[in-house]
């Protein structure tokens, strides 16, 4: 398995949903040999799409990896002598917006990405987000239009609004040769010649034809840009540009071409339709010549937490082992699975490896390469690889796993809090123990997914990142876990805020014969400092009115009346006490005392320190026909909306607005009935703010009901 690293390629398929990402894998699949018959997502039939719910709905709930190997360069599907096996490792990521978080923990362990867009609709909402993402992981990509067989289709329409709405350098390196269904193959800017591929056999092989006579002003036009586009990335093709742009080589162009991908200069933009069958070897060859290896990416950068010191780890077999843990997943076989990237070292089956997060030795004892749902097993792992470990004790998503004698701590990943919530109960009491197990393994696979008992009616909630999130954790329990809930309605996961300094002093007294309690504290409670997550506790007490031992209970006592807010019970996020005085008594005082005296003192300051309710703000986009403009605009100011944005998009108009969460509960049946069906939308979320007061007294009201 020892495989020269320069011909591995980890890469990702990205987009917003429903532009064609489970099918572009499945020819993948096909045309590199893994499977000999293609999987189709309408049919349920995919092989990436393997869980139940993902073949009934069509779409991807959780990102599937999967390995496979491309000889690469093809000429007219058969290698050419200086062919080289390229090995891929790919991961399919959901489009759907609940499921942001695969597609967050893909790119971090990723070292290239395939973003694909419709080529009837262009930039998407989840497009932008998606987008977003990989700018903050900094991914090298490539942009697939797909769907060009489709009515519609335009594929420099795509390029423009990935070069605007976007704002990266997208420059196409292919033109097609016809379109919607007259489209049969493309024109390579690079080599200057026209592909068409064959109808039978899938498309698995294709004729390379001389430009039709109708496009050669345009392909002259577009290559001639594409040329000054790499020259003017490179100087010393910008001098023989200069000279005679006839000049630059064929190869000189694809290295330049590389160098810029590698440097996020430039996004090169193809095109093809996976359903159809076309385009999908260009773009594995474009992958292989575009796209970095492990070895082009530099050095992977960690915290050695024995000496607190940046430590480097290099793509290299002899260096220490060192991988990050990108996700764990549930196998009904072989139990818990973590998928993880190897950045450096090797792995051996049945060796041992130290968790940085916990310090503890954990045993790796099987190591699987995976494909989708189905695990092949091998001895070892090698630096740039991607793997899953069987057989640990406690591993979680974000853990660094390095070797003993060389810790290291990879940058951890964040992930967003859950913003809806329901509550569940078991149907029946022999249910009772198996939910919570089946609750704690969910939330183990999904950072964004949590359980909680609610303390005053005792009921379990689950929370996460929106409806269909939610059905589908409440399916699983069903069909994984045979574990029958009854659920409520959802409820929107508000939280509290402190927004005004107030200083207080808390006296906890009680006698009651023989050893009482007393502790007597005076602090200021404030909004904490910009960027702080969490309670920002700070101590300036002088001389010894409160002794040392019972600051941290004071401490603790705060951070615990954090978890339920002074007002509805909601968590507040982040607040700053000082601890400025107080006294004890010889005999009474102890840590229970002024942990007490810190949560009641807390409760007691809140209406001067101004705490609010904060509700979150969701960004939507709809697309809608412009007759049922209006009515939109209209129902949506009825929900508080906030109008960001009007535009155009493929003959129809966008609307962008944020809007309380709390507002949005069966907001798409509404927009169905608005639009006689013929209008969507896409909602994700964006931040937290202040409620406002008609409605924060509803929230207390409705929390002081459940108490009572």
């Amino acid at each position: 398995m020892a495989r020269d690293l320069r011909l591995t390629r980890n890469i990702g398929i990205a987009a917003h949903i429903d532009a064609g990402k489970t099918t572009t894998t499945e020819r993948i699949l096909f045309y590199t040999g893994v499977n000999h018959k293609m999987g189709e997502t309408h049919q349920g039939s995919s092989t990436m799409d393997w869980m139940e719910q993902e073949a009934e709905r069509g779409i991807t709930i959780t990102s599937a990896a999967t390995t496979c190997d491309w000889v690469f360069p093809m000429e007219n599907a058969e290698p050419t002598a200086d062919a080289q096996s390229y090995h891929f490792n790919i991961i399919d990521t959901p489009g759907h917006v609940d499921f942001t978080v695969e597609v967050n923990r893909s790119l971090r362990v990723l070292d290239g990405l395939v973003f694909l867009f419709s080529a009837v609709d262009g930039v998407e909402p989840q497009s932008e987000t998606n987008w977003r993402l990989a700018d903050n992981y900094k991914v090298p990509r490539i942009g697939f239009v797909n769907k060009m067989d489709r009515q519609g289709s335009d594929f420099m329409m795509v390029c423009k609004q990935v070069k605007e709405m976007l704002g990266s350098n997208a420059v196409p390196i292919v033109l097609n040769i016809g379109d919607e269904e007259n489209f049969k193959g493309i024109v390579d800017l690079v080599k200057n010649r026209a592909i068409v591929w064959h109808d039978e056999n899938y498309g698995a092989t294709f004729d390379v034809v001389e430009i039709p006579e109708d496009m050669k002003e345009e392909v002259r036009k577009y290559r001639a840009l594409l040329i000054e586009e790499v020259a003017s990335y490179d100087e010393n093709l910008l001098e023989k540009f200069m000279e005679d742009e006839n000049s630059i080589t064929e190869d000189e162009v694809h290295a330049a071409l590389r160098a810029a991908v590698m440097d996020m200069a430039i996004i090169p933009m193809v095109c093809g339709s996976s359903f159809k069958n076309k385009g999908v070897q260009f773009l594995l060859d474009a992958v292989c010549r575009y796209l970095p290896s492990p070895m082009d990416r530099e050095s992977v950068i960690g915290v050695n937490p024995d000496t607190d010191k940046e430590e480097k780890r290099r793509p290299d077999v002899k260096e220490p082992f060192a991988a990050l843990a990108f996700k764990i997943a549930t196998d009904p076989f072989v139990g818990r699975l973590a998928f993880f990237r190897a950045y450096s070292g090797r792995l051996d089956a049945g060796s041992y490896i130290l968790n940085n997060r916990s310090g503890k030795k954990e045993r790796i004892s099987r190591i699987y390469q995976m494909h989708a749902n189905k695990q092949i097993a091998i001895d070892y792992i090698e630096a740039g690889d991607i793997g899953a470990a069987v057989g640990f004790k406690d591993i979680k998503t974000g853990d660094t796993m390095s070797d003993e004698k060389h810790p290291i701590v990879l940058e951890s990943m964040d992930f967003p809090d859950p913003v809806i919530g329901i509550a569940v109960e078991p149907k029946t009491k022999a249910d009772v123990d198996k939910l919570g197990m089946a609750l704690a393994k969910l939330a183990e696979e999904d950072p964004t997914f949590t359980a909680r008992t609610d303390e005053n009616s005792g009921q379990t909630i689950i929370s996460g990142m929106g409806e269909l999130h939610l059905d589908i954790i409440v399916d699983r329990l069903r069909r994984e876990f045979k574990v029958e809930v009854n659920q409520g309605e959802p409820q929107v996961e508000y939280k509290e805020a402190i927004t005004a300094a107030a200083d207080h002093r808390e006296v906890y007294k009680k006698q009651s014969g023989g050893r009482g309690k007393f502790a007597d504290i005076v602090f200021t409670v404030e909004p904490a400092d910009p960027g702080v997550v969490g309670l920002q506790f700070e101590s300036v007490i002088k001389g010894g009115n409160v002794p040392k031992e019972f600051i941290p209970s004071i401490e603790k006592g705060f951070k615990m009346a954090m978890v339920n807010g002074p007002l509805a019970g909601y968590e507040i996020d982040s607040m700053k006490v000082t601890l400025r005085d107080g006294s004890y008594h010889d005999v009474d005082s102890d840590q229970l005392s002024f942990e007490l005296a810190a949560k009641i003192g807390f409760r007691n300051c809140a209406k001067a320190a101004k705490a609010v309710i904060m509700e979150p703000i969701m960004k939507l986009e709809v697309i809608t026909p412009e007759e049922n403009m209006g009515d939109i605009v209209g129902d949506l100011n009825r929900r508080r909306g906030q109008m960001s944005d009007m535009g155009d998009r493929a003959g129809a108009k966008t609307v962008k607005a944020t809007v309380p969460l709390s507002e949005m509960f069966g907001y798409v049946t509404t927009l169905r009935t608005l639009s006689s069906g013929r209008a969507t939308s896409t909602m994700e979320f964006s931040h937290y703010a202040e409620t406002p007061s008609n409605i924060s007294e509803e929230v207390i009201k409705a929390a002081k009901g459940i108490e009572s």
